[in-house]
C-alpha cells in the first residue's frame, strides 16, 4: 500500500507512511464502529423525565435545545483550538528565524502562567466567564500581532501575555460551558457527549492546523500561521458575543455583592477543606504536567534514534493527533461499558480515569526501559507504539477529566479552582523542561511514568469513594 502511494505522498520513509496509514485505518474503523453507539443524550432517562415534567417540555424539544447549545459552543471551541494549534506548530520555527533566545521566551510564558494562575480564576468567576473569553480573544489577537516583530523585548511581552491567555483558555471556556449547561436545565449525563466531541474536535483541529499552517507559511512566510490565527480568533470573538453571561456564584446575583478577595479566599478554602477537590486538582497537575513533558521529548527522542529515512515530524504529528481523536471517540462507549458492566454509573468516570492513567504510565515506562537497556534497532518500533498509546490516553482522559471537574468542583468556583491548580501544573512543566536538558531521556520518561502512576493512585481513591457530591454549589459565608 505504501508503494502505491509513493507518487502521491511526499518522500517519507516507509515506516512513517505505514504509521500514518495504520492510524488512518484505525480512526476510520473507530468512527464506523462508534456509529452504532447511542449517546447518553439520545436516551430518555429518569432524570430527564423529571426535568421534562417540571419544565413541561418534550424529549425532542429539550434535545433540540441541547444540540443548539452544544454545537454553538463546539463551533467556538474548534475555531479557538485551530488558531491555538496553528501557532503552536510554527512558533519554534518563527523564533528560530528571528535568532532569539527561544528557551527564555518559552520559560517566560510558563512562569507567567504560574504567577497569575492562583488568582486569575477568581477574576474569571467574579467578572464573568463570557467576558473572560472575550478578553482571551483580544489578548490572542495582540499576541499574534506582536509575533510580527523581530525584537526580543516585544516577543517577551507576547509570552507574558501568552501565559495569562493560556490560563484563560483552560478555565474560562470550560467553566462557562458547564455552568450554562446546568443553567439551561440539561441532564448531567448529557455533558459527557459535549466533552467527548471536544476531545475529538481537538485532535481533528490539530491535524487540520498542520496542513493550514504549512500552506500559510508557504504563502506568507513563517509569520503566515500567526496571521491566520488572528483571523480565526477574531471570528471566534464575534461568535462569543452572542453568548449569555454567567458567573461563579452560589446564588443568582451573588457576584454583584461578593468581593474579589472573598472569591479568591473562598476558592483556596474549598481546596483546603474538600479533599476530593484537592485530589482532582493534583491529578490534573500531575497528568497534564506529564503530557507537556512528553511533548517536549518525543521529537528529540525519535531523532536521536536515527530511524531509516529520518523523522518526518509532520507525518508523525498527524498520526499522533489521530490517536487523540480515537481516544475522544472511545470515551463515551468505554464509560458506558464501565458504568454498566464493571461498576455503577456514578463511578464510571472515576474508574475510567484510573484505567487511562495506568495505561499512560505503562506507555511511558516503555521508552524508559528500552532507552536504558535495549538496542536502538529493537527500541524504535516499541517506542513509536508507546507514543501512539500515550496520545490515545490524552484523548481519552481529557473528556473524563472534564466530567470529573464538573462533578466535584462547584460551579461558583470553577474558574478559581481550575486556575489554582495551574500553579503546580506549571511547576511540573518547568521542571520537566529543565530535566530534558539535564538528564538522560530514559530518566525523564521514567519520571513521567511515575507522574501518571501517582495520578492513577489518587484517582483510585476517588473511584473507591465514588460518591456523587451532595451539592454542586457551596454557600458563601
Amino acid at each position: 500500500m505504501s508503494g502505491l502511494l509513493s507518487n502521491i505522498l511526499p518522500e517519507w520513509p516507509e515506516w512513517a507512511v505505514n504509521l500514518l496509514l495504520t492510524m488512518t485505518a484505525a480512526l476510520s474503523f473507530t468512527l464506523v464502529t462508534n456509529h452504532f453507539y447511542t449517546p447518553a443524550d439520545e436516551k430518555e432517562t429518569a432524570e430527564e423525565k423529571k426535568l421534562l415534567n417540571s419544565a413541561q417540555k418534550t424529549h425532542q424539544s429539550l434535545h433540540a435545545e441541547f444540540n443548539t447549545f452544544r454545537r454553538s459552543y463546539l463551533l467556538v471551541y474548534l475555531i479557538i483550538m485551530l488558531a491555538d494549534w496553528m501557532q503552536g506548530t510554527h512558533m519554534y520555527t518563527l523564533y528560530l528565524s528571528y535568532n532569539v533566545n527561544i528557551s527564555a521566551l518559552f520559560l517566560t510564558g510558563f512562569l507567567t502562567g504560574a504567577i497569575f494562575a492562583p488568582f486569575l480564576g477568581s477574576l474569571v468567576d467574579k467578572f464573568g466567564r463570557k467576558r473572560s473569553c472575550i478578553i482571551y480573544c483580544v489578548l490572542e489577537i495582540i499576541i499574534n500581532w506582536l509575533e510580527h516583530y523581530n525584537d526580543f523585548r516585544t516577543l517577551l511581552l507576547g509570552r507574558i501575555l501568552g501565559g495569562i491567555s493560556t490560563n484563560l483558555l483552560f478555565s474560562a471556556f470550560e467553566s462557562w460551558m458547564t455552568t450554562e449547561h446546568r443553567k439551561r436545565g440539561f441532564p448531567e449525563e448529557w455533558m459527557s457527549r459535549t466533552y467527548s466531541e471536544l476531545s475529538i474536535g481537538n485532535g481533528s483541529m490539530a491535524i487540520l492546523a498542520g496542513v493550514i499552517a504549512q500552506l500559510l507559511e508557504d504563502a506568507f512566510g513563517h509569520i503566515g500561521p500567526f496571521q491566520g490565527a488572528i483571523a480565526l480568533t477574531a471570528l471566534a470573538l464575534v461568535l462569543i458575543l452572542r453568548w449569555e453571561e454567567n458567573y461563579g456564584e452560589a446564588q443568582k446575583g451573588a457576584h454583584e455583592t461578593s468581593s474579589l478577595y472573598n472569591q479568591f479566599t473562598d476558592g483556596w478554602k474549598l481546596v483546603a477543606s474538600d479533599s476530593k477537590v484537592l485530589r482532582i486538582g493534583l491529578i490534573q497537575a500531575l497528568s497534564e504536567g506529564g503530557i507537556y513533558t512528553f511533548v517536549f521529548m518525543w521529537v528529540p527522542t525519535l531523532l536521536s534514534m536515527d530511524p531509516p529515512g529520518g523523522v518526518p515530524t509532520g507525518c508523525v504529528f498527524s498520526a499522533l493527533m489521530m490517536a487523540i481523536t480515537i481516544g475522544g471517540v472511545v470515551f463515551q462507549p468505554l464509560e458506558h461499558f464501565v458504568g454498566t458492566k464493571l461498576t455503577t454509573r456514578d463511578k464510571s468516570s472515576e474508574l475510567s480515569a484510573v484505567f487511562a492513567y495506568i495505561m499512560a504510565s505503562l506507555s511511558m515506562a516503555v521508552p524508559a526501559i528500552c532507552l536504558c537497556c535495549s538496542a536502538v534497532s529493537v527500541c524504535f518500533e516499541r517506542i513509536l507504539l508507546s507514543f501512539v498509546v500515550i496520545e490515545f490516553c490524552v484523548g481519552l482522559s481529557s473528556p473524563i477529566a472534564g466530567m470529573l471537574r464538573s462533578k466535584y468542583v462547584p460551579d461558583a468556583y470553577q474558574g478559581a479552582i481550575m486556575n489554582i491548580f495551574r500553579l503546580p501544573l506549571n511547576a511540573v512543566v518547568v521542571s520537566g523542561t529543565y530535566a530534558t536538558d539535564v538528564f538522560e531521556h530514559y530518566h525523564v520518561y521514567g519520571a513521567v511514568s511515575g507522574l501518571f502512576l501517582i495520578a492513577a493512585a489518587l484517582q483510585a481513591t476517588l473511584a473507591i469513594e465514588g460518591v456523587q457530591p451532595e451539592k454542586k454549589q457551596v454557600k458563601k459565608d
